[in-house]
């Protein structure tokens, strides 16, 4: 298991670094063309949007196909979606390639976890496997924004000039490749058996189920917090005048600290449960944002930050595993897919909710508002006890 665990996390990489840098390099871009705040940031908001409409189709196709089928499909519309901006590199190309990598990103995501998930004989298995799997997001966040932006910098005449963006789409579109190198080796596991005289299947029949709703509830209260921080916080570090490196710096501790954490989970995880990481988390993450807006000062909040970074860096493995125990495995694929959903739906929402929040009552409140709802649903996470 651990060879085709290494693989399918380097080919999570290849895939989702192909996202990380265009959404790097596209906003860019845009604002070089002359295009508004708003405009860029409709085309971050379609790197989401595909994903909040493709979750739970490609979760179904998942479960009917398996692991290669789904992940070929990705790495096509991935690398056609990045080449279009080589060719075409213009806002109106830039939003196709972003709904293209995005959705692309979604159902390799889906079907790497059902895969992964499946592999694992045992609750403790599945808490190893999926801190280990969770490591791959975090490495490609940083490399293909990394990669992207030397190229800009340094592949045109000049910095920032359109010949390095597009030598830095021609890198996104190859990326995917290496996901189908990686993978394409990878042992193929039997769908599990369905009844020939089996109920149509929908979502709403998954949210009938209490622990579903209560695991959906709780990953979308965690969820809100990253975002709450990534928007928060530079707010807050332009009120109190820090320069933009200063709150670069704060964010950049807290994405650190969940690489870390991430690293440590394997080991930490044969010893603790789902249930208890998560409820912890979200106790600790309910005090840190009700003392967040008092930090002093950048060395406070870089502080809290890190704090706040290896808790929530915890949560999301736990998550994966509790959902593989409480889904039918014939239905794991359309699970994963609900939950992307509600993520994607909150990303692409909850920004414009803080923003309007933060505009009437200060970024303090929405820290407090936050945090309680948060601490409020420690409870829901202490009963998400799989038999």
């Amino acid at each position: 298991m651990k060879r085709e665990l290494t693989r399918l996390i380097a080919g999570q990489i290849c895939l989702h670094a192909c996202m990380a840098g265009m959404r790097m390099a596209t906003p860019l871009l845009a604002l070089k063309q002359g295009y508004s705040a708003m405009a860029v940031g409709a085309l971050l908001a379609l790197f989401a949007l595909t994903q909040v409409f493709l979750a739970l189709p490609a979760g179904r196709f998942a479960d009917r196909h398996g692991l290669k089928k789904p992940l070929r499909i990705s790495v096509l519309v991935a690398c056609v979606g990045a080449s279009l901006s080589v060719i075409w590199p213009v806002f109106p190309v830039m939003c196709l390639s972003a709904l293209a990598t995005g959705g692309a990103t979604g159902m390799a995501v889906i079907a790497l976890q059902r895969h992964v998930g499946r592999m694992a004989h045992n609750p403790a298995e599945l808490r190893v496997a999926f801190s280990w799997l969770s490591i791959g997001p975090a490495i490609s966040n940083f490399l293909g924004p990394v990669l992207a932006g030397l190229l800009i910098d340094f592949a045109g005449p000049e910095a920032a000039h359109i010949h390095g963006f597009q030598w830095a789409f021609l890198l996104m579109a190859l990326l995917p490749l290496g996901t189908w190198f990686w993978v394409r080796l990878a042992k193929e596991l039997h769908a599990p058996k369905v009844l020939d005289n089996a109920a149509p299947r929908r979502a709403l029949d998954l949210l009938a189920e209490p622990m579903m709703r209560r695991l959906l509830g709780v990953n979308w209260l965690l969820s809100s917090c990253w975002d709450v921080h990534t928007f928060v916080v530079p707010v807050l570090g332009h009120e109190r005048g820090y320069s933009a490196s200063v709150v670069g710096t704060i964010l950049g501790a807290f994405a650190i600290a969940a690489t870390f954490i991430r690293v440590c989970l394997p080991f930490i995880s044969r010893h603790v449960k789902e249930h208890q990481i998560i409820t912890g988390a979200m106790v600790c993450t309910a005090l840190l944002f009700g003392a967040y807006p008092f930090m002093p000062s950048p060395w406070a909040m870089g502080a809290c930050s890190v704090l706040l970074g290896l808790v929530l860096g915890t949560v999301q493995p736990m998550i994966m595993s509790t959902l593989h125990q409480i889904t039918p495995q014939h239905r794991q694929g359309e699970a994963l897919g609900l939950r992307l959903m509600t993520i994607n739906a909150s990303s692409v929402l909850m920004p414009m909710l803080f923003g309007t929040a933060g505009a009437v009552a200060g970024v303090g409140p929405v820290f407090w508002v936050v945090g309680a709802a948060v601490g409020l649903g420690a409870r829901a996470a202490w009963r998400l006890r799989s038999s």
